[in-house]
């Protein structure tokens, strides 16, 4: 009988990032909100279609709506009902008022202003498509003396 490999406990490893991919229905909007308001940079692009950005260490994938590929399952369109929420993007910042401000002045319109909530102060906003984001800042938890 073979001796099984042991498989190595270690992941995330160097070399590890997340992608998250997002279905727009208006492709250019979507792209000059992620690369414009949010910071975002295009690492490449497939012209009105498709769009790799880099945003703090990880990477977003802009696509437009289309039919299924050969490389692709069938993907749900952006969703309609901007009060139903099935996924966040949530972005960590060192200090959560001034990102808000910041991301203010470039056109992004918060669904709240930064509120305290446990040991974070969180904000919410939405990009064109109705996708939620957030931004948070977290806090050093109070040292309590007994």
């Amino acid at each position: 009988m073979e001796k099984e490999a042991a498989l190595p406990n270690d992941f995330p490893t160097d070399g590890v990032e997340l992608r998250c991919f997002l279905m727009v229905s208006d492709y250019a909007r979507s792209l000059a909100f992620y690369r414009d308001v949010l910071g975002a940079t295009v690492i490449r692009e497939l012209a009105g279609t498709l769009c790799f950005l880099s945003f703090a260490g990880s990477q977003i994938l802009l696509s437009a709506q289309g039919g299924p590929m050969k490389d692709t399952p069938v993907i749900d369109p952006p969703p309609l009902d901007r009060t139903s929420v099935i996924s966040e993007l949530s972005i960590r910042v060192p200090d959560c008022s001034v990102a808000y401000e910041v991301l203010r002045s470039r056109g992004a319109e918060f669904l709240t202003p930064p509120f305290e909530w446990s040991d974070e102060t969180r904000a919410f906003f939405h990009d064109p498509d109705g996708h939620l984001l957030e931004i948070r800042q977290v806090r050093e938890a109070e040292v309590r003396s007994e």
